[in-house]
């Protein structure tokens, strides 16, 4: 007999008695037609920090990649598997998505391991602690930037490393001529997991700032 864990039943006995039947012709739409989201998120794989829950999203609506501390790696054309790059490539070459969020978010376990191991090189057996190095350049550009008093290390670590991610978005030739052309928009944002606020990175002043949810409605 097929098995899952039993939390998995049950939310499924769920979701088809409620938003399967509520849904069901926009399910079917997206069988027959295909998907067309918009918006790609690229997030972490914590299950504190869900994108389609914190953005209220239904099906169709999101393109969703998520990794350990939600890290975009630079442009690497070889033959590594190279599963967050696949993603972008088929969300921005064939889905033709208008807009690339990052989303970071507060108590982040692969910042925390990050600044726990940064002075010990990772067994080559390690697959996070070489993952994890690509955090390496966000520690680098805090040393570099003006830092925020406010915030904690590990905080600001989280914040610097979206704008990390977005950097490397721009390392993808693909990506980058899109961006100038008006085409596609890179944006970062962190969520905080202990109070549920989300900031959005401002560009000109390059800090995250509290979304405006007053302005979103009007």
């Amino acid at each position: 007999m097929p098995h899952l864990p039993l939390r998995l039943i049950k939310g499924y006995a769920a979701f088809k008695g409620g938003r399967l039947a509520e849904e069901r012709a926009r399910y079917r739409e997206l069988a027959e037609a295909g998907q067309r989201p918009e918006i790609m998120v690229v997030s972490c794989c914590d299950s504190r920090c869900a994108p389609e829950t914190i953005f209220d999203v239904g099906p169709g609506e999101l393109f969703v990649t998520r990794n350990v501390a939600n890290l975009v790696p630079p442009f690497a054309p070889d033959d590594v598997h190279h599963g967050t790059s696949a993603a972008l490539e088929f969300a921005v070459t064939v889905l033709e998505v208008k807009h690339i969020v990052v989303l970071g978010h507060g108590r982040c376990g692969g910042v925390k391991a990050f600044l726990a191991g940064v002075a010990t090189p990772p067994p080559p057996e390690d697959f996070i602690g070489h993952w994890i190095t690509l955090i390496e350049p966000a520690r680098a550009r805090l040393a570099c930037d003006d830092p925020d008093p406010n915030l904690d290390p590990e905080t600001a670590l989280e914040r610097a490393n979206v704008c990390q991610s977005l950097d490397n978005l721009r390392t993808f030739p693909w990506i980058r001529e899109r961006e100038q052309d008006g085409r596609l928009t890179l944006e970062g944002a962190w969520f905080d997991i202990s109070t549920g606020e989300l900031m959005a990175l401002d560009p000109e002043s390059g800090r995250f700032q509290p979304v405006d949810e007053a302005a979103a409605a009007a």
